[in-house]
C-alpha cells in the first residue's frame, strides 16, 4: 500500500492528460509540458503503479485495464481536488454564516448600524452579540468568539488588534451639582468628588482607573454600575459624577436634569479597538465581517 505522503501528487495532471489523450505529444500539449517531460512523467507513473498504463498497438496507444480503472477514479477525484485547492470565496447574499461577537456596552454607539448592514448584506446569516466578560480572550483563543470590541491601550498577546477610533471623556453630573457650572474640571476638583464607576473589567473602569492608580491618585467610588447606559440615570439628586465617553453622554444631552463638562485634561481619550484571532485573518466570511465594521464607522453617522 502506498501512503499518501509518499505519492507524488504532481503526477496527477500528467496522468489525467495521458489517460484522456492516449498520446504523449497531445497529453504534453494539454498539460502545458514539453514532450520529453511528459515521457519522463509516463515512466514515473508506470513505476508508481507497477503497470504499463498505455500500451502501443497498430491503431495507437490503448489503456490497460488498470489504467481504465484509474481513469474512472480520476473522474471523481480530480474535480474534488480542484474544489479543495480553489480559492475560497464568500457570497454574503447566499451565505449562512454564524458570527459571534462580544463587546462592552459602549459598542451600542455603532453596533445597531452594524447589525443593519450585516443583515442587509447577508440575510441568511445569524449573529450572536454577547457582553464583555473576564474570560473573553481565552474564548477568542478557543474559537468561541470571532470578534471583540473593547477599549484598550495595548493589544492582547497573540491576537490581532485594530484601532477603530478615539472618544474623549466628559463628566456628567446633576444640574445642581456644585461643579456643574465649570467649563472644565481640574484634576483636583475631580479627585475631591465622588464617582459613579462603570465596571467594564474586573469591577473597574479601566480606561480611567488604570491611569489614576498609576499616578497614585485613585478616585473615590460612590456607586458602581455594570453599564455605561445606567450611570447617567443615577445622577439627578446626587453629588455623583459619571465619567463617560462623549458618544454615550451625547445620548443624554437633552436631559434638563444633567450637565456635562470636559473631563480633566490628564484623562486621555478612550481608544476603541476590535480584536480577533490570527487564524481568522484570511477567512473570507470573517474578512467581510471586519470590512463591514470599517465601512459602518467610515460612514457619515459614525
Amino acid at each position: 500500500m502506498v501512503h499518501i505522503e509518499r505519492a507524488d501528487l504532481n503526477l496527477l495532471g500528467p496522468l489525467s492528460a495521458l489517460l484522456a489523450e492516449r498520446h504523449v505529444s497531445r497529453a504534453a500539449e494539454l498539460a502545458g509540458m514539453s514532450q520529453p517531460a511528459m515521457s519522463r512523467a509516463l515512466r514515473r507513473l508506470r513505476d508508481a503503479f507497477g503497470d504499463e498504463l498505455l500500451v502501443r498497438t497498430p491503431s495507437g496507444y490503448q489503456l490497460t485495464p488498470r489504467a481504465a480503472r484509474i481513469q474512472r477514479q480520476l473522474g471523481a477525484v480530480v474535480p474534488q481536488l480542484e474544489t479543495l485547492f480553489a480559492p475560497e470565496t464568500f457570497d454574503p447574499a447566499n451565505a449562512s454564516e454564524r458570527f459571534r461577537i462580544a463587546g462592552t456596552d459602549y459598542a451600542s454607539v455603532f453596533v445597531p448600524a452594524l447589525f443593519q448592514r450585516l443583515f442587509r448584506g447577508s440575510p441568511r446569516s445569524t449573529l450572536h452579540f454577547g457582553r464583555w466578560y473576564d474570560g473573553v480572550f481565552e474564548d477568542i483563543d478557543h474559537g468561541l468568539v470571532d470578534l471583540l470590541f473593547y477599549a484598550t491601550r495595548k493589544a492582547a498577546p497573540g491576537l490581532r488588534s485594530e484601532h477603530l477610533f478615539d472618544d474623549e471623556f466628559v463628566c456628567v453630573m446633576a444640574r445642581d451639582h456644585p461643579l456643574a457650572d465649570r467649563q472644565q474640571l481640574t484634576l483636583d476638583d475631580y479627585l475631591d468628588s465622588t464617582h459613579v464607576i462603570v465596571a467594564t473589567v474586573g469591577g473597574r473602569q479601566t480606561a480611567i482607573d488604570d491611569l489614576l492608580e498609576q499616578r497614585r491618585t485613585p478616585r473615590r467610588a460612590g456607586l458602581t454600575v455594570p453599564y455605561h447606559s445606567v450611570a447617567p440615570l443615577a445622577l439627578p439628586g446626587t453629588r455623583l459624577i459619571a465619567t463617560l465617553p462623549r458618544r454615550i453622554a451625547a445620548e443624554h444631552a437633552s436631559d434638563p436634569a444633567l450637565r456635562t463638562s470636559p473631563a480633566p485634561q490628564e484623562i486621555p481619550p478612550l481608544r476603541y479597538h476590535m480584536t480577533w484571532h490570527p487564524r481568522l485573518d484570511d477567512d473570507p466570511a470573517q474578512r467581510w465581517l471586519r470590512d463591514s465594521v470599517r465601512e459602518v464607522l467610515a460612514g457619515p453617522a459614525a
